[in-house]
């Protein structure tokens, strides 16, 4: 019964990174859209925004809000690895990954709070992922 579980923990810990990849994805392929429509002439909403830089930011920081989504998902994979991790060795190399993730995180969120006080955020896109 100890191997099932450990077997089912596996298969969730993998089914966490592919939706941490899929949400990866998913945010690259909109940011790539949205930056691209920043330099069509006369966007509706343009100018409402704020401007050019103000539109290139809420891009930026709509991408860096869904990587923090996806790296909560990886952090979560390596937790589910790190309950059946056999060896010291696999459970220090997954620490340390979960540590580094979630500094990569802290940080990203102190940037996308730093970059929202500078730039309040459009009302129509005031729904905070976190």
């Amino acid at each position: 019964m100890e191997e099932v579980i450990k077997a089912f923990t596996l298969w969730l810990a993998v089914g966490t990174e592919a939706a941490a990849a899929l949400i990866i994805g998913l945010a690259t392929i909109e940011a790539v859209v949205s930056a691209l429509l920043l330099f069509l002439p006369g966007r509706p909403g343009h100018a409402h925004s704020g401007g050019p830089q103000a539109a290139k930011e809420q891009v930026r920081l709509r991408l860096g809000r869904w990587l923090a989504v996806a790296l909560e998902f990886e952090l979560g994979a390596d937790i589910l690895r790190t309950a059946v991790a056999p060896t010291w060795s696999e459970i220090g190399q997954l620490a340390a990954i979960a540590a580094i993730r979630t500094l990569l995180n802290y940080f990203l969120q102190q940037e996308i709070d730093k970059a929202e006080g500078r730039h309040p955020a459009d009302p129509a896109a005031s729904t905070k992922i976190q």
